[in-house]
């Protein structure tokens, strides 16, 4: 372990950015001593005998003029004492690091410009400055960084031509590590069947992707900067052919696919439930077997159509199973906040830590969690400044669950589709939460209410598991049977009240906003009703066993 000793230098009292080092780098397993304020030079010289550190970090923020006589005097003693078999650091202001610069003692000078990723990876033992090659598959990228966690960001606009530039200069700001392309609705549904596209609705959420010519201009404006990696959305139909052109053109960082949505649930495409169901494990499956990291998006996707917590919990579950089921090594599990829009911090967190605790109890030596927090798009107001709030307030609250990867919603995106320079603000406002976040929080995962949600809600979504399998379609796993899943929509077990009228889903559950929690809701009878109320009458109308 090696040993840091740290303060500030002189009549310099200024000791915050000091301090933000020693907790960074304590949490990368460094001893840290800090020796306190306004030493001089003899001093210092004294406690490196005496505590015989690898590391000294020395600080100085005031006005540079007076920096010259101190840094020559330990120029000098450093010299005389010979010690210059340790590394020196210095940290201040870019004045008084220019001052630094000059008296070539200091092995590296922090001004106060560097992001945290260049301090993380310094005290990593990397440096992604310069011609530094930034980890170029998804796994080593999170890695390179955690317990911090690597940024994403949405993009897509109008056009290839903007779209490139956008990403470029986002690249170049270094400020995002994936950046996930959005092709717009013609690409997802018709890129292998063009004669079918509606020409009026080209660009409508997306960029107008037409061959892999396209992706591969996106590509290449990525190889900038930072580097970032690139993934995209899958498309809602010839989904495995889709996904061996986003491999081949931009080495996607990731699949991100549903269980159940694409198909006649959701309008997205054509499939029917049971076929969607059954060419989604095949894309898990295909992806699995090259060692290509999944995103099962399902859970999101049902809360968005306010179905209660307890459904939320549930499908993440199933969302993980299957995927582990289908061979996937890497699996990426998505914790979408504030959805719905009204749900309280309190009872939000509990939820995600619901779903966290069931997914990774699937965790074992061939299958790897990740976890992705991001704000819900709902949530954010048109309203520029309050929507920048927004993202910092959803961004503090999830950091709560120590994600791998923070997908940036760009504070914009109520208002209109984020450019690069609204990305790059966005990212910034996360970074600065980020920034804020290590030097130390309250643990709001100990909270007593947070707690009792998240207890609650794994009894509720362990009921509704065991009910599906109890549907008996597949004795061997009914979880991954596509009929047992089919039919737990259509009897209503999975079921949300914007299904209202589908053709394949029950589309009668009704659910209300209770002290800050979404819950299923009998409206005769005006109260919450619970998970073995609720799914022991759906049973018994459709001629099952109560459970």
């Amino acid at each position: 372990m090696k040993k840091i000793i740290a303060g500030t230098l002189g009549n310099c009292v200024h000791v915050a950015g000091i301090m933000n080092y020693l907790n960074l780098a304590e949490k990368e397993n460094y001893d840290t001593d800090f020796i306190g304020i306004g030493k001089s030079v003899d001093e210092i010289i004294m406690l490196i005998h005496e505590k015989k550190p690898n590391i000294v970090a020395l600080s100085y923020r005031l006005t540079p003029e007076p920096l010259h006589k101190i840094l020559e005097e330990l120029r000098d003693k450093i010299n005389k004492n010979n010690i210059r078999n340790i590394t020196w650091l210095f940290g201040g202001t870019e004045p008084t690091g220019l001052v630094a610069k000059e008296y070539q003692i200091f092995d590296k000078i922090f001004d106060s410009t560097e992001d945290i990723d260049e301090v993380i990876a310094y005290l990593k033992g990397k440096n992604y400055s310069g011609e530094e090659s930034y980890p170029r598959e998804l796994i080593s990228r999170i890695k390179s960084k955690y317990p911090y966690p690597i940024l994403r960001h949405h993009l897509g606009l109008p056009t290839i031509e903007e779209t490139v530039k956008s990403i470029e200069k986002v690249a170049e700001a270094k400020v995002i590590d994936i950046i996930s392309l959005a092709p717009d609705q013609n690409a997802q549904e018709f890129f292998f069947d063009q004669e079918n596209m509606d020409e009026r609705l080209n660009g409508a959420g997306g960029v107008p992707l037409r061959n892999k010519e396209d992706f591969k201009k996106l590509y290449n404006a990525a190889q900038g900067g930072n580097f970032p990696l690139l993934r995209s959305y899958s498309g809602t139909k010839n989904i495995i052919p889709f996904a061996e052109v986003l491999k081949e053109s931009i080495d996607n960082a990731w699949c991100a696919v549903p269980l159940f949505w694409y198909s006649e649930l959701d309008g997205r495409g054509p499939r029917k439930l049971i076929d969607a169901i059954k060419e989604n494990q095949e894309v898990m499956k295909w992806h699995g077997e090259r060692n290509i990291p999944v995103e099962v998006n399902d859970p999101h996707h049902w809360s968005l159509r306010d179905a209660h917590d307890a459904i939320g919990v549930a499908v993440a579950y199933i969302a993980a199973y299957n995927a582990k089921k289908m061979g996937v090594k890497d699996y990426i599990a998505q914790y979408m906040f504030n959805v719905p829009a009204s749900i309280s911090p309190e009872m939000d967190l509990g939820k995600m830590l619901a779903k966290i605790e069931l997914i990774e109890s699937l965790v074992d030596k061939d299958f790897n969690v990740y976890r992705q927090a991001r704000a819900g798009l709902a949530s954010f107001p048109t309203n520029l400044y309050q929507a920048k709030g927004q993202l910092a307030a959803s961004a503090y609250l999830a950091m709560a669950i120590k994600p791998h990867i923070y997908h940036v919603v760009g504070f914009c995106e109520a208002h209109h589709a984020a450019k690069a320079d609204d990305i790059i603000e966005s990212a910034m406002i996360v970074r600065g939460i980020l920034k804020n976040e290590f030097l130390g929080s309250v643990d709001m995962t100990n909270d007593k209410n947070v707690l009792e949600r998240k207890n609650t809600l794994i009894k509720e979504a362990k009921i509704i598991i065991e009910s599906i399998k109890s549907l008996n379609l597949n004795l061997e796993d009914p979880l991954t049977d596509p009929e047992t899943l089919t039919e737990a929509v259509r009897i209503g077990i999975l079921d949300a009240p914007h299904l209202q009228g589908s053709q394949i889903a029950k589309g009668q559950l009704k659910t209300r906003m209770v002290s800050g929690g979404l819950y299923a809701y009998d409206e005769k009878q005006k109260k919450i009703i619970t998970e073995k109320e609720r799914i022991n009458l759906l049973l018994k109308e459709a001629g099952y066993l109560e459970i």
